[in-house]
């Protein structure tokens, strides 16, 4: 049997492996989501012409070329005002955490997020009275009190309990093991 793919194989898994980084996470809610108003490009080309014929004539060219490549979609304007709107969304959450938190002020890295976060106090929705539920919550008690017999996944209290085994109290001691006769 001709083992020279498998081998081929095992090399270049090692090969990925040594120069393989890892794939680290990233806000996604602080870059620019691939908005490009534009690009444009400056290239030169050389040319080289030999000819073939009696006189063997040799020729060059050399050109300068500028390139404009206008995107498709919303205009330039509109996308730059919508990263500026989801990046002033982000702060508004965050500046609560920001301003709360006066190490951060002391650190220089947090300089500039400090300065953006200075002066925005986040206002709370207070429309919800204290003893409130999730919508979810009300919904499942409402399906244990229709359907008493079910055992729900996740529930901490479900009911009375279906088993013969009693949880012991926690300083309850444990009888320690019978000792085998050998």
């Amino acid at each position: 049997m001709d083992y020279r793919f498998t081998a081929i194989l095992i090399l270049m898994l090692t090969m990925l492996a040594f120069f393989a980084e890892p794939a680290y996470p990233r806000n996604e809610y602080l870059n620019e989501y691939g908005v490009r108003c534009g690009e444009m490009e400056i290239s030169t080309e050389r040319r080289d012409t030999d000819y073939n014929y009696s006189d063997s004539n040799t020729h060059e060219d050399q050109y300068v070329r500028f390139t404009y490549r206008k995107y498709l979609g919303t205009d330039c304007k509109t996308s730059k005002e919508n990263v500026q709107i989801k990046q002033q969304l982000e702060l508004m959450k965050m500046c609560g955490r920001v301003n709360s938190n006066p190490s951060l002020a002391q650190n220089e890295n947090f300089r500039l997020l400090v300065m953006k976060c200075r002066g925005v106090t986040p206002a709370r929705d207070n429309t919800r009275p204290e003893n409130a539920k999730s919508l979810w919550d009300d919904m499942k008690d409402e399906y244990k009190k229709e359907n008493p017999e079910l055992t729900l996944m996740g529930d901490k209290i479900i009911g009375p309990s279906k088993s013969k085994l009693k949880v012991p109290p926690k300083d309850y001691i444990l009888p320690l093991p019978k000792p085998k006769n050998e």
